[in-house]
């Protein structure tokens, strides 16, 4: 997003932080219905550019926003959606790729209230594993010939009692309503607002054997002290990876001795 469209997705950011620290908003319930308006909006696009006619003021587009979703979502739904109408957008769909991630960082901050925020990160970034290494599975759950429910079902016999229920429905609902994205690349986004919930950074790790718990430590310690923020790390195994490791924190590759580049890196900042 850009310009108008940039400032108005932050803001709403903030509203969804502010509702979401009562803890009498359940959460999970707020993501469904944003998710419900995300497809409704995506769906029907006369009404979506109506939402977001920069000739139209914005109070006219909330009072519209609020009488058309009275009665179908919980006045907090509303409310947030109808704050998200009277900002500027600077294209029509960025109001609904707005919504679809305000719907995420409110399943996300369902599973950080339930402290299972880490695991939910972790089972992002394994489904993402299990998905590259599977084509068959890929296939199946990006085939245009497939319906939605079918896709949902095999999404359950997959996820279901076997990873958090926040997880279940981030991944069904990217699986089931991509909006034009690839699994890949929303998988990626979904692992990205999930380390940012704890505003931290996402380092992809893979070596030749599993790391040891006190080497996970040190390596997250050197990495935080690069990068000057704290780091989650995912951890893949590879026996082919050149040089015993591999980390990757978003376009930067880090191949090779890790420690002596991380350990030259710090003291080079620190000069």
């Amino acid at each position: 997003m850009n310009g108008a469209s940039r400032e108005a997705l932050a803001a709403a950011r903030e509203r969804l932080d502010a509702l979401t620290d009562n803890t009498s908003v359940d959460a999970a319930q707020l993501a469904a219905e944003l998710a419900a308006v995300t497809a409704l909006l995506h769906r029907e696009v006369s009404l979506r550019r109506v939402l977001t006619d920069p000739a139209q003021s914005g109070e006219a587009k909330a009072e519209l926003a609020q009488r058309l979703l009275a009665g179908q979502v919980s006045g907090t739904a509303a409310d947030l959606v109808a704050g998200l109408v009277r900002s500027r957008w600077s294209q029509s769909r960025d109001l609904v790729d707005a919504l679809e991630q305000l719907a995420d960082a409110a399943d996300l901050t369902a599973a950080q209230r339930a402290g299972r925020l880490d695991d939910v990160e972790d089972e992002l970034f394994r489904f993402g594993r299990i998905i590259t290494s599977n084509t068959e599975l890929r296939a199946a759950l990006t085939s245009r010939k497939a319906t939605v429910s079918a896709k949902g079902e095999l999404l359950r016999s997959l996820l279901g009692g076997r990873a958090d229920a926040a997880t279940e429905r981030l991944v069904t609902r990217l699986v089931t309503a991509p909006r034009g994205r690839s699994l890949e690349a929303g998988l990626e986004s979904l692992s990205k607002l999930a380390a940012a919930r704890r505003d931290r950074m996402v380092a992809v790790v893979t070596s030749a054997v599993p790391l040891s718990d006190p080497q996970k430590q040190r390596l997250g310690a050197a990495l935080a002290k690069l990068y000057g923020r704290t780091m989650h790390l995912n951890l893949d195994v590879d026996p082919e990876v050149l040089g015993g490791i591999r980390v990757q924190v978003g376009d930067e590759v880090i191949n090779g001795s890790l420690a002596d580049r991380i350990e030259d890196a710090a003291r080079r900042m620190a000069s």
